[in-house]
């Protein structure tokens, strides 16, 4: 058996047939679940979860949030932001607070204990960069975004014309 086998994934770049249709879509979700994998693996370093990083960079660049819209922000349902959050917080990160103007509404605010985080998770973000791009050259790299941003914006279209309308969380 080979080691792909072994590890439970196919060789990089081979398409399942019933996948042949859809190579890009294949590709992209090969890719996301790599990304998340190295991802992780330097999280847990830092003592966060895949994704949490996402919502600490939200936090750090608007400052405090209702709860509901830092889900929106990261694209997240609202239990797993109330998971994330919860964990944030145990960990000293980020304090949730009543909203004054919506007793339904929680504010979600970082921490001063999150600034050191804050280095860490751009240091690590450099690390992911340099693991998924660093022999790209300045063209490929550009090349790449230029692909990845009209992948999001074809996805967004489809998603916002085919979405059920979202409800109002009240978290």
């Amino acid at each position: 058996m080979n080691d792909d086998a072994e590890a439970g994934t196919a060789p990089t770049g081979e398409v399942p047939s019933a996948a042949r249709r859809g190579p890009i879509s294949h590709a992209i979700f090969r890719v996301a679940r790599a990304h998340k994998m190295v991802a992780g693996h330097l999280l847990r370093e830092v003592g966060l979860h895949p994704s949490q990083e996402l919502v600490m960079m939200e936090l750090w660049e608007h400052g405090a949030l209702r709860q509901g819209d830092l889900a929106r922000r990261v694209g997240s349902d609202a239990a797993t932001m109330t998971r994330s959050v919860k964990r944030l917080e145990q960990a000293g990160f980020v304090r949730r607070i009543p909203s004054s103007t919506d007793k339904r509404s929680v504010i979600v605010e970082p921490t001063p204990a999150s600034i050191a985080l804050r280095r860490q998770v751009e240091a690590i973000w450099a690390e992911l960069e340099r693991t998924a791009a660093g022999d790209f050259t300045p063209a490929e790299r550009e090349q790449a975004l230029t692909s990845l941003n009209r992948l999001e914006e074809a996805l967004s279209r489809h998603a916002a014309t085919s979405a059920e309308p979202e409800c109002s969380d009240s978290l």
